[in-house]
């Protein structure tokens, strides 16, 4: 069992070892891919469950996915060394606010350190909830749905727990509020 925990953490790392990248591999053969902006988004009946995330927050809270069942779940994997990431916060933080309590954000922080972390979201007026997660291993989650090969890599959980959207790369605040409207409607 810890051979297989020390191989889901090497190939999370892997997976996830840069914020941006030229390299570019085919999703079937599980390289990374940069994030370029791409956007997948599955026929509702062809929707996969969301992985069961759970974790503590970045003030050491315990916090999981399930807490948040109905409601339509914005998963974003951030980082604060990422310049993607960076150019996103501003949008992210005003979709969460515009949104209110209809919408719920998540973030994944990963490969940071908590005081790194919560000085990104005070400088970019985050305030929704992040897993601190600094392994990355939280993302493999997603491996049975529309996996992660980038960061940022964001994901739209739809109210009936399916993976409604991915988008690999820094997000707009139009393309956010769409998806999160398609996965509420659909």
């Amino acid at each position: 069992m810890r051979l297989v925990r020390l191989a889901a953490t090497a190939a999370a790392l892997a997976l996830l070892a840069g914020c941006s990248s030229s390299t570019q591999a085919d999703e079937t053969t599980g390289g990374f891919v940069a994030g370029d902006g791409s956007i997948t988004a599955p026929k509702a009946d062809e929707r996969k469950p969301a992985p069961a995330l759970e974790g503590e927050t970045l003030d050491g809270d315990p916090i999981k996915l399930a807490d948040f069942a109905g409601k339509t779940v914005v998963v974003n994997v951030w980082g604060s060394w990422c310049a993607e990431c960076r150019v996103e916060a501003p949008a992210f933080a005003a979709v969460a606010a515009e949104t209110g309590d209809d919408v719920q954000f998540l973030g994944i922080n990963i490969r940071d350190s908590r005081a790194a972390a919560k000085a990104y979201d005070e400088n970019f007026g985050i305030t929704y909830p992040s897993l601190f997660d600094p392994a990355g291993t939280t993302v493999l989650g997603f491996r049975d749905s529309l996996p992660s090969m980038a960061v940022p890599t964001t994901w739209v959980i739809a109210p009936d727990g399916t993976v409604a959207a991915r988008m690999l790369g820094s997000v707009s605040e139009p393309t956010l509020r769409g998806l999160i409207e398609d996965a509420s409607d659909g």
